[in-house]
């Protein structure tokens, strides 16, 4: 497994992957991301990331059915391991830590 460290994007990818259930692939992941990140997202920076995640072992993969709207191509589907679930929920306990340390003046400037 290639380094455990979750950038920025790749927790946003990797949060989107787990809200899709059984439907994480290329496509959909980029629309989700761009929907809730107001942001153009280039649809290999996606896959790059996704392929990336699941080297890392946050996700794995499998191919789904062929369909005549992809002209027989099989989409391949993305889902969350435990492990990636493991390491969102550490990186969730990790910002709320720090969020609750930051002093309550310094956030009503």
């Amino acid at each position: 497994m290639k380094g455990t460290y979750l950038g920025e994007f790749e927790e946003v990818v990797l949060l989107t992957v787990a809200m899709l259930e059984d439907e994480g692939y290329g496509i959909s992941v980029k629309q989700q991301v761009e929907l809730r990140t107001k942001r153009t997202i280039n649809l290999s920076a996606i896959h790059s990331t996704l392929y990336r995640l699941e080297k890392k072992g946050f996700l794995n993969s499998r191919l789904g059915e062929a369909t005549k709207v992809r002209g027989g191509k099989r989409k391949r589907i993305f889902y969350i391991t435990p492990y990636g679930v493991k390491s969102l929920k550490e990186a969730k306990s990790l910002r709320e830590d720090i969020w609750n340390s930051i002093p309550t003046y310094v956030l009503q400037k």
